[in-house]
């Protein structure tokens, strides 16, 4: 019988330990985590803030009984994992406790909030939303005190949505970020300059290209000297992902864990060190628009990695082809959706609708990336036709698609630009 570690339950921890049991039925799955909650969907976690999901809907796998009965699994909650001991196969738990014997062990840490050392200097107070914890002292917060008014630092998907709860509360909002404009990883700038306009329009301060020097008892200090008042700052300016465990773990003789910004892995999520697996926001998979390595942190993208990895260590070879950047957030009645890298080079064209736009960048006939606001429904149909032709599918949309595209009002001047062959 086999027996297997997972290390972190989030989604793609728990991804990886189903797709195991679903290839090994009788394999001892065990698995470490550093808290007692299910897996949590951090995607959800303003949702949570603002009232909008009771919070038993942030648990889409169900209760950790149900999912422990349902998996056969053996779990330590509140567990830390200090080390791995790679050639013996043995996990070391910030106690001291071992356990060894492990055919295969998967790295499913996760990221946490981005706070970087200087804004911890400053003597004030602040908030992050990343995990169930963060989300509950925030909202322990609000119910608390008054606040008037707050600044939300970073003009991230998530901090885009703390505006949008606090504005909700009647609480006067400053949205600060460094970037010159919003979401510059995933909007081309003239999206962004659209968006920025709504907000304007709302009464939501904006200011760009605005360093953060430091958090302060009374707010936020810019590096430029001015200082923005506030009863309460949250910071949402990314993720770093949890390499803590990594850089404690001894690796195999000529074989060192290779790390860039998370753990590299293969199309198989292995790491360089044989027998140990990562899988989320922990590590670099494939971007399939650069070929590189690197962090895509997205639920589903997780979950893909986690069952990839779950299989090929049971047994079973499986490949993960890897995934492009892909954003989706609705905010103050706003639907935007990013996809691809909009840093990529290509001729912009613009779709006007009747109620949304759609912008993409064509490199020749090569669809690098692709803007759409107001209207989601045509997404999954631009990302999956993208997605196919980085793979070297077929470069036009199928006959359904295409109709689909055309009820929701696209000419079918763009759909020939897009890949609708010629009319």
């Amino acid at each position: 019988m086999k027996k297997y570690a997972i290390v972190g339950f989030g989604c793609a921890g728990y991804h990886g330990a189903r797709a195991i049991r679903q290839t090994d039925p009788a394999g001892q799955i065990v698995v470490y985590s550093d808290h007692g909650q299910p897996p949590f969907n951090p995607m959800l976690t303003t949702y949570y803030a603002g009232d909008v999901l009771r919070l038993s809907a942030a648990f889409p796998f169900g209760t950790l009984p149900e999912i422990k009965r349902s998996l056969a699994l053996t779990l330590h909650t509140h567990s830390r994992v200090r080390q791995v001991l790679a050639e013996e196969k043995t996990i070391v738990l910030e106690d001291g406790t071992a356990e060894g014997g492990f055919d295969a062990i998967l790295i499913a840490t996760g990221a946490n909030a981005l706070v970087p050392g200087p804004l911890r200097q400053g003597g004030g107070r602040f908030f992050v939303i990343r995990t169930l914890e963060d989300t509950q002292l925030l909202r322990q917060r609000l119910e608390e005190e008054p606040v008037r008014r707050a600044v939300v630092v970073g003009g991230s998907m998530v901090g885009i949505k703390v505006v949008e709860l606090l504005h909700r509360r009647g609480i006067e909002v400053t949205l600060a970020d460094g970037a010159p404009y919003l979401f510059p990883l995933a909007a081309y700038e003239s999206t962004a300059h659209e968006i920025q306009g709504r907000l304007d329009r709302l009464g939501i301060r904006q200011i760009y290209g605005a360093q953060v020097s430091s958090i302060q008892p009374e707010g936020v200090l810019l590096a430029d000297g001015r200082q923005l008042k506030a009863d309460l700052v949250c910071l949402c300016i990314g993720t770093r992902a949890n390499l803590e465990l990594v850089s404690n773990t001894q690796a195999l003789e000529g074989q060192p864990i290779q790390i860039g910004r998370g753990i590299i892995v293969d199309q198989h999520m292995a790491s360089s060190c044989p027998g140990l697996y990562a899988a989320g926001d922990c590590c670099e998979g494939i971007n399939l628009q650069t070929g590189k390595t690197a962090i895509i942190g997205l639920w589903a993208n997780a979950g893909a990695q986690g069952d990839c990895a779950g299989r090929n260590m049971a047994g079973c070879r499986t490949s993960y082809y890897g995934n492009i950047l892909h954003n989706i957030t609705h905010f103050f009645d706003m639907d935007f959706i990013g996809l691809g890298d909009p840093a990529l080079p290509g001729q912009r064209h613009l779709f006007q609708g009747r109620d949304f736009t759609v912008e993409i960048a064509l490199d020749g006939t090569q669809l690098n990336s692709v803007n759409i606001l107001g209207n989601y429904q045509i997404s999954g149909i631009l990302k999956n036709h993208l997605t196919k032709r980085l793979l070297g599918g077929q470069p036009q949309l199928t006959p359904a698609q295409l109709g689909l595209m055309a009820r929701q009002g696209i000419s079918r001047e763009f759909l020939n630009l897009i890949g609708g062959g010629k009319s």
